[in-house]
């Protein structure tokens, strides 16, 4: 209801956010959604922070930002599954750039493995990268936002979040964990009258980057597989309308009722759309 309510007001004209001056860290801006997103902040008047373990394409990425317009660009190695490296990087990024004001947690990876093939180790690293370095990186950059009640933790969760789904176990609980922590987040800011501190949570279906290289919906009516440029777009507009949630493609809203809706019926409709199929396809498995 929510969902429903914020998106009809968002039909009338908001304020939106201005970037100028804004400090905004990136995590995986070597590819996909995060260069895409660094270069739509590039020529808004913002510092870019680029996170990565890529160094040949983090470079890249700063190169091609500062073609786009981006005065002040810094390009960081970090590994955001070592919690040692995060908040040893986010100690120079205060030292040599400022406290950051925009966190934009996007690494990530996805295995797709059925559970019982995923190792522990699977299964750790997976929630190492998608889940705990948004913990460590929300830990390390938050309490400055708190002491100035001003900010902005944008977090990527996925559309798998909120429903769990096919040769996904690992990926779906660690972007399942995300949406219910930035939640719990956003309610003791608010709670805390620390409203300036804005939260967004985004929660795509699947996109054509190396995480999900090969997929393909069998229903692009229903469930497109989105562009990186295009997601990076809606992104950004997102953040500049401080939205709560970003949900896309619409259809993905149905997993928001999955409370309401028989488990079979879900079951039946993941049939319909092909799902088992294309990832069985994309990841090489039968």
């Amino acid at each position: 209801i929510f969902l429903i309510i914020e998106n009809i007001f968002c039909i009338f004209p908001l304020r939106k956010k201005s970037f100028a001056g804004e400090i905004v860290l990136i995590t995986g801006s070597a590819n996909g959604i995060g260069r895409q997103v660094a270069l739509k902040l590039a020529p808004l008047g913002v510092t870019l922070v680029l996170w990565d373990v890529d160094d040949e394409g983090n470079n890249e990425t700063s190169r091609l930002a500062q073609q786009n317009g981006a005065n002040r660009v810094f390009v960081y190695h970090c590994d955001c599954s070592k919690r040692e490296d995060v908040y040893e990087q986010a100690d120079k990024v205060r030292k040599e750039v400022g406290d950051v004001t925009i966190l934009i947690n996007n690494a990530g990876i996805l295995i797709g493995k059925k559970f019982c093939e995923l190792t522990d180790e699977d299964f750790e690293k997976t929630l190492r990268i998608n889940f705990f370095s948004q913990v460590w990186t929300c830990k390390a950059f938050l309490p400055a936002m708190v002491a100035c009640n001003r900010g902005h933790l944008v977090s990527t969760a996925s559309g798998a979040g909120l429903l769990g789904l096919y040769m996904g176990s690992d990926y779906c609980a660690s972007k399942s964990a995300i949406i219910g922590m930035m939640e719990a987040i956003n309610s003791e800011l608010y709670h805390e009258g620390k409203r300036g501190i804005k939260t967004t949570i985004i929660c795509p279906y699947f996109i054509s980057t190396r995480l999900s290289k090969g997929f393909k919906s069998a229903k692009p009516c229903l469930f497109p597989v989105y562009d990186p440029e295009y997601a990076a777009s809606r992104i950004v507009d997102a953040i500049k309308k401080e939205k709560f949630y970003l949900i896309m493609p619409p259809a993905v809203y149905l997993f928001g009722f999955k409370i309401l809706i028989p488990r079979k019926a879900v079951l039946l409709f993941e049939s319909y759309i092909k799902f088992p199929e294309s990832m069985e396809e994309a990841f090489g498995r039968k």
